[in-house]
C-alpha cells in the first residue's frame, strides 16, 4: 500500500495508489455514511478525548469540541512543550497530533475504503504534506506526531509543491514549450500558500514560496459570523463562548453550500434565524482574498512589467477547502483571466499529489526550495552591540536525499558568543529580517576554555573581546526542510548543538 496523507486545518483527506490512479479515500462515520475526509478535531469526553467523527458525536452531547488545533503549530514560539487547551483542560499540543494521528491511522486501517488493503506496520510509501511556509519546529513535530502514532513517513512534501503534481496529472495540456510554470494558490483551513512550479515534463522544480501562517477558511468563517451578529443587532461580547463556537459552526457550513448563483446565507445566532446577504458578506471577505494575493505577488508579476501574469505561467491553480468559496475564483478571474484553474478535488488535490509522489511508477521528481530565510543575531563589541547575520536564503534548495551542508569557519574575538537563530520571510533592504519572525535557538557558547566546564552559567558572565580559538560553524539541511546547527571550538573539540529531535544547547 502506497499512500498520501494530507493533515489539514479542517479536514484531513488521503489518498492511495492504485494501477496509475489515486483514488480519494473515504472514511465512515459512526452512522455508517462515507466521507471523503476525517475530521480535524477532537472533544474532550471524561478524562480522554475522541478525535474525528466521534468527536462531532460527543460535541453534539455538550462534550468541549476543539477544532483547527493545527493552527497551533504555525506560532513562532512553538516547540515540543507547547500547550493547547480544550475545555477546562491544558494538553501538550504534541500529545494531541499524536492522539489526532493515531485515531487516523485506526480508522484508515477499519473503517475506510482502504481497510482491507491498509496495514501502517508493512505499508510500502506513505507521504505527508507541510505548508510551503512552514518553520523547522512545525515541521518536526509534524513528522514526530506521525512517527508517535505509528505511522512510518517516508517523505515529506510542501503542500502546494505535491498540488503541483496534481495539477501536472490533471492540466498536462495547458503546459507548452512557451509556458512552463505553473502558480499553485493553496488555501486551506487555516493557512495560504502559494508556490511557482516549474514543469518539465513529470520533473519539477519549485522557483519560489510564498505564504501566510494564519489566513484560511476559519477567518471567512469568522467574517460570516460578524455579518450574522451584525443582522441579528447583537455584539460579540454579548454572547457567550459556546453559543460563538456554534454560530462558527452554522457559518462554516453555510459558507461550504455557497454557489455562485446563491444570494443569502440563512443562519442562527442564539437560536435567533438571520439571513446575510451574500454580496455584503463578500465585501467583508474580500481583503482576505486581497491579502492572498498581495503575498503571492512576487510570484505573478511579469518581468518586464507589461502584464499582470508572467508570460510563461501556464496557469493558477487553485486548490485548498477554502478555494471552494465562489469569491475565491471570481476575484482571481478577475485579476488574471482565463489562466486560473480550479482542480475539480480542491480539498483532495494535495493528497492525490502526495499519493502520485508515492508512486514510484509515476516517475514524478521535486526539486524543492525553503521558503523562509535563515540567519543569526550575534554579539558584537564586548557585547555593546548586536550584528545580523543572514546565513540561508529562501531559495536555498533542499536535498531529496540525504544532507546538504554548510560550514563557516573564524577566529572567535569573544570569550563567549551569543547566537540567536531565527527564520523569517521578510527582509529590509539592509537584509534585516521582517515579517513573521520565528525563534530557532538560542545557543550561548563559551570560546574560552575555561568556561567550558559542565554546569557554567554562561548567562551570568559579562561579554568581553579577547583573542578567542578557532570555531567553525555546520549547518545541514535535510530532505524536510529542516535545518541542524552545530557550533565547534576546533581547538578543544567543544560542542553545542540544536536539532528538534536533539536537546537545545546539548553539550557534547
Amino acid at each position: 500500500m502506497r499512500l498520501g496523507i494530507d493533515f489539514g486545518t479542517t479536514r484531513t483527506t488521503a489518498a492511495s495508489v492504485d494501477r496509475g490512479n489515486y483514488p480519494v479515500v473515504s472514511f465512515l462515520d459512526p452512522s455508517g455514511d462515507p466521507h471523503e475526509y476525517f475530521p480535524s478535531v477532537v472533544a474532550l469526553v471524561g478524562d480522554g478525548f475522541r478525535y474525528g467523527f466521534e468527536a462531532l458525536d460527543a460535541a453534539e452531547q455538550g462534550a468541549p469540541l476543539l477544532r483547527s488545533f493545527k493552527r497551533a503549530l504555525g506560532a513562532g514560539d512553538v516547540n515540543a512543550d507547547s500547550t493547547i487547551a480544550i475545555g477546562d483542560r491544558e494538553v501538550g499540543l504534541l500529545t494531541l497530533l499524536t492522539g489526532f494521528l493515531t485515531a487516523v491511522r485506526d480508522a484508515l486501517a477499519t473503517t475506510s475504503s482502504i481497510a482491507d488493503a491498509y496495514d501502517p506496520a508493512t505499508a510500502e510509501a506513505t507521504v505527508v504534506a507541510v505548508p510551503a511556509h512552514a518553520h523547522g519546529a512545525q515541521r518536526f513535530l509534524t513528522l514526530e506526531a506521525f512517527r508517535r502514532a505509528g505511522i512510518t513517513v517516508t517523505a515529506m512534501i510542501n503542500e502546494p509543491s505535491a498540488a503541483g503534481f496534481e495539477y501536472t496529472h490533471r492540466q498536462g495540456r495547458t503546459l507548452n514549450s512557451k509556458r512552463t510554470r505553473v502558480i499553485v494558490y493553496d488555501l486551506g483551513g487555516g493557512t495560504f500558500d502559494a508556490s511557482l512550479v516549474n514543469v518539465d515534463g513529470v520533473d519539477h522544480e519549485i522557483v519560489g514560496s510564498l505564504g501566510l501562517n494564519m489566513l484560511g477558511g476559519d477567518d471567512f468563517d469568522a467574517v460570516l459570523a460578524d455579518c450574522a451578529l451584525d443582522e441579528a443587532g447583537r455584539r460579540l461580547e454579548e454572547i457567550d463562548l459556546a453559543t460563538y463556537v456554534r454560530l462558527l459552526d452554522d457559518c462554516r457550513d453555510a459558507k461550504e453550500h455557497l454557489f455562485p448563483q446563491s444570494r443569502r446565507i440563512p443562519v442562527e445566532v442564539d437560536s435567533q434565524p438571520v439571513t446575510v446577504q451574500v454580496e455584503d458578506f463578500y465585501t467583508r471577505a474580500t481583503p482576505l482574498v486581497e491579502a492572498s494575493l498581495r503575498a503571492m505577488a512576487p510570484l505573478v508579476e511579469d518581468l518586464e512589467g507589461d502584464a499582470p501574469l508572467a508570460a510563461d505561467i501556464a496557469g493558477i491553480y487553485l486548490v485548498g477547502g477554502a478555494s471552494g468559496l465562489p469569491l475565491v475564483p471570481r476575484l482571481l478571474k478577475e485579476e488574471f483571466g482565463r489562466r486560473v484553474h480550479r482542480s475539480p478535488y480542491p480539498a483532495a488535490s494535495t493528497a492525490i499529489g502526495l499519493a502520485i509522489a508515492a508512486d514510484d511508477e509515476a516517475g514524478y521528481s521535486l526539486a524543492d526550495r525553503l521558503s523562509r530565510w535563515f540567519g543569526v543575531f550575534r554579539e558584537g563589541d564586548a557585547g555593546s552591540t548586536v550584528s545580523f547575520d543572514p546565513i540561508l536564503g529562501r531559495d536555498q534548495p533542499i536535498p531529496d536525499h540525504g544532507d546538504l551542508v554548510i560550514t563557516r569557519r573564524y577566529r572567535a574575538a569573544h570569550n563567549i558568543g551569543w547566537y540567536r537563530f531565527v527564520e523569517y520571510t521578510e527582509v529590509d533592504p539592509s537584509g534585516e529580517p521582517r515579517g513573521d519572525i520565528a525563534p530557532f535557538a538560542q545557543i550561548v557558547f563559551p570560546f574560552d576554555p575555561a568556561l567550558q566546564a559542565e554546569g557554567t552559567d554562561l548567562e551570568a558572565i559579562p561579554v568581553r573581546r579577547t583573542q578567542g580559538p578557532m570555531v567553525e560553524e555546520h549547518y545541514a539541511i535535510d530532505e524536510n526542510g529542516i535545518v541542524r546547527v552545530r557550533i565547534t571550538d576546533l581547538t578543544t573539540g567543544y560542542t553545542r548543538t540544536h536539532a528538534f529531535s536533539r536537546p537545545l544547547a546539548e553539550a557534547a
